[in-house]
């Protein structure tokens, strides 16, 4: 039988206060914090007239629309529909690519690493920040009463919200790249800008490539969205058909949107994975 030798609590207490002595407002932390959070749930709840009674009602009316939408059938508009799709892929790829183009830049002088100086730094990432923070649906909004209808605005609208967010993610990624190579360049007498072309760059290309195929999936679905306030698109059919209550042609068409973004996560999957393995060969 194993003896466990005598615990001086005393010294343990002394070594350890903080485990032995903690004081009420560290122990009252965790409890206040779940408690505000129910208060905050409940209080939403009342806020927003939540109700069973209706969400019951909903479920039904929802299990009798799902119905109604089998089996899907476009009718005589598949040409239409299919003409729709390409024009939202078109969106969001042109989109992405001018985004990742022009935050590319950009994002040069967000990064610490390159302008050192706050000063001058500052103003640029509160800028990406600011066009990052409203959203591509209001973007779209804007810009259909810019330059009206249509999928031009879509494409100015998914450019303009991915230049901030691209802007944050490439300054962090080239922030994070290895510092090592850029000292080599400089010191073999290499310019500022031959540190950023042969030391930087062949480090977060790779990382940007992917950032970008990832985006050009997620944007396909930003450009259904922004399709049915006017942007173009199959989103735009999507809207048309729900208000006119034809639920098959509606079913269709998210088949068709399930469809394409399946295809695209595949196909950006397969490009990613071989982005990678190429710069881990290298």
């Amino acid at each position: 039988m194993t003896h466990h030798p005598d615990v001086d609590t005393a010294q343990l207490r002394a070594r350890y206060p903080d485990v032995f002595s903690r004081p009420a407002s560290a122990r009252l932390a965790t409890p206040a914090m779940i408690a505000a959070a129910l208060a905050l749930l409940v209080f939403g709840l009342v806020d927003l007239d939540f109700s069973p009674s209706r969400l019951v009602a909903g479920v039904s009316q929802l299990g009798w629309i799902t119905m109604m939408m089998i089996p899907p059938d476009p009718g005589a508009s598949l040409p239409l529909y299919l003409k729709a799709l390409g024009e939202t892929l078109s969106i969001a790829l042109l989109g992405t690519t001018l985004a990742a183009l022009f935050a590319l830049p950009v994002s040069l002088l967000a990064a610490r690493n390159i302008v050192p100086s706050g000063f001058f730094r500052f103003p640029v990432r509160r800028f990406l920040d600011s066009i990052r923070g409203v959203d591509t649906l209001i973007w779209a909004l804007v810009w259909i009463n810019v330059v009206g209808l249509g999928p031009f605005a879509g494409v100015l609208a998914i450019a303009v919200s991915d230049f901030g967010a691209f802007g944050k993610l490439f300054s962090e990624a080239i922030e994070g790249a290895d510092q090592k190579e850029v000292e080599g360049i400089r010191a073999s007498g290499g310019s500022a800008l031959h540190e950023i072309r042969f030391g930087l760059m062949p480090q977060v290309l790779p990382v940007i490539a992917g950032q970008v195929l990832y985006y050009i999936e997620s944007n396909t679905r930003s450009a259904t969205i922004i399709g049915i306030v006017g942007a173009g698109g199959i989103g735009l059919q999507l809207a048309e058909q729900i208000r006119v209550l034809e639920w098959q042609k509606v079913s269709f068409l998210i088949l068709m949107i399930l469809v394409a973004v399946a295809a695209i996560d595949f196909i950006s999957g397969k490009l990613r994975f071989a982005i990678i393995g190429r710069r881990a060969v290298a």
